[in-house]
């Protein structure tokens, strides 16, 4: 482990060991097995994923008008005007709240409520960079770890990606491009550094997708996943790192349209 990559992973927080495990094998769509309510009681599963997806739904529109300065940095979120917009209870409303915190874009203060929390340019440079080294690293132990069945699903959710690509959806690409990483989390075997990289992954997840949004960013990013994906099956670990680390970095002029997507300064 390089010296540089030694102290990014040690500036993160100590994990419990209840927080920190992490099975390699991921679950059919992708997720650490772990990760959600996947072990509901089955009479209550129907119920349940309804519940989540309505969460994702309001996340996903909330996430948007936030990063996009629609939702202005220290405005309070209403938890009633929100189920009311909604159409929803206060209990998908709360969980997209959640969500939203745990990927650094609302701030819970007590006693007052959430609050919007605009992520500065610094921060978020800094964020990609520590990401691009932890994917870096996992695609270069995938390369070396990574079984059959591992590079079959591998193959599998690359296809999905291009399905989402060639309808020029970017929604759908967003979420089997989420689906794709994790597979690489998965088969690296190396669950501190999974865990970690799936955490960052989530503090990041709305900038990516405002970069899916970008013209041809799309097809730029299947392309990069084709290659990923080639150099992960021919077990070349170097260029596996290197791929990954070039399709996470945002420099140049991916920066500069990163930038243009921003509307809103940071508090």
């Amino acid at each position: 482990m390089s010296s540089r990559l030694y102290t990014i992973l040690m500036t993160f927080p100590d994990r419990t060991a209840s927080q920190a495990s992490f099975v390699s094998e991921p679950l059919p769509d992708g997720r650490p097995r772990g990760e959600g309510a996947a072990t509901a009681v089955p009479t209550a599963r129907n119920g349940q994923g309804q519940g989540r997806r309505k969460a994702q739904t309001i996340r996903d529109a909330l996430e948007q008008e936030i990063v996009t300065g629609l939702l202005g940095a220290g405005e309070r979120l209403d938890e009633s005007a929100l189920a009311a917009r909604f159409a929803v209870s206060r209990t998908p409303i709360r969980e997209a709240i959640n969500q939203l915190a745990s990927a650094g874009l609302i701030a819970h203060i007590p006693n007052r409520g959430a609050f919007v929390r605009q992520v500065g340019l610094a921060e978020l440079v800094e964020m990609f960079e520590v990401m691009a080294e932890l994917e870096g690293m996992a695609g270069r132990l995938a390369a070396r770890r990574a079984d059959a069945g591992a590079l079959l699903r591998l193959r599998e959710a690359l296809g999905a990606c291009e399905a989402a690509a060639k309808a020029d959806d970017p929604d759908s690409y967003y979420y089997e491009n989420e689906r794709f990483h994790h597979l690489i989390y998965g088969a690296c075997g190396n669950a501190f550094l999974a865990g970690e990289a799936q955490r960052l992954h989530q503090r990041l997840k709305a900038f990516r997708r405002l970069q899916l949004r970008v013209p041809k960013r799309m097809r730029d990013s299947l392309a990069e996943h084709e290659r990923i994906v080639a150099a992960i099956a021919a077990g070349e670990g170097e260029r596996a790192e290197r791929e990954l680390r070039s399709h996470i970095s945002v420099q140049g002029e991916r920066f500069a349209d990163l930038v243009a997507s921003i509307k809103t300064p940071a508090l």
